[in-house]
């Protein structure tokens, strides 16, 4: 499905809720989609389905993914609003990184190729993990 690196100073749990947010968000999970079992994943990964579990609940408490006890955790119909907590701290983390984008002189049409470059990467369901 994907991998983790164990090596990171992010946490496992954190980034397996990254990853299987990007799967939603890329419709590679779709809508209903059963997800693996926590002790499934914890086999596939070779991690402790405690990790497995709490980023499970992290992303019920985001909205990704919801449970049915007895049944499992299944991807969450995509419901963005404005008025969504996520989206409106995205939106606020934007705007700061933009204020210092400008501020150390990049320009509007590097940020618009940068968005452009971004789009076509969601597109071919890419993501880029480097931390810049």
């Amino acid at each position: 499905m994907f991998e983790l690196d164990l090596r990171s100073r992010k946490p496992i749990y954190e980034q397996l809720v990254e990853k299987l947010k990007q799967l939603i968000i890329n419709d590679v999970l779709k809508q209903d989609e059963k997800l693996p079992s926590v002790r499934m994943l914890a086999q596939q990964l070779s991690i402790n389905p405690n990790t497995i579990q709490k980023a499970y609940r992290e992303l019920e408490t985001q909205g990704y993914i919801y449970s049915v006890k007895g049944k499992g955790s299944f991807v969450n119909h995509m419901v963005i609003t404005e008025n969504t907590e996520e989206l409106k701290r995205i939106k606020e983390e934007l705007r700061k990184k933009l204020a210092e984008a400008f501020f150390i002189g990049i320009t509007l049409e590097e940020l618009e190729e940068l968005i452009e470059e971004v789009k076509q990467q969601i597109a071919r369901g890419e993501q880029d993990d480097s931390n810049k």
